[in-house]
C-alpha cells in the first residue's frame, strides 16, 4: 500500500467488519521519542525548502517529514519561515 520509505510503511495495519464488510486501515502513527540519535540544527534561510535540506541531511527529499518529526511540527510549511529551525534526526550506530 505504501512505498518502503513512507512514513507508514511501519505502521500496523488493522481491519474493520461493518455488516459483513471487510475494510482494512492503518493504526494511529505516533511520532518517536527522540533517542539513538544526534540532533543537528538549521537555522532556516531564505530560499531554503524541506525537500532540498531533506536531500542534504538524509539523502532523499521525500523524508521531509522526517525533519517535521524531528521539529516537532504538523505543518511543514512552519519550517520553511526564515527564522525557523529545522531539526534533524541523524541516527548513530550502535
Amino acid at each position: 500500500m505504501f512505498q518502503s520509505n513512507s512514513r507508514y510503511a511501519a505502521v500496523e495495519e488493522a481491519e474493520l467488519d461493518l455488516d459483513g464488510r471487510v475494510v482494512r486501515y492503518k493504526r494511529r502513527r505516533f511520532v518517536p521519542e527522540p533517542g539513538g540519535s544526534a540532533v543537528v540544527e538549521h537555522p532556516v534561510v531564505p530560499g531554503d525548502r524541506l525537500d532540498l535540506l531533506a536531500m542534504r541531511y538524509l539523502g532523499d527529499p521525500t523524508q521531509f517529514w522526517r525533519l517535521c518529526d524531528a521539529s516537532g511540527v504538523l505543518d511543514p510549511d512552519e519550517l520553511e519561515r526564515p527564522g525557523a529551525t529545522v531539526h534533524v534526526r541523524l541516527e548513530v550506530p550502535r
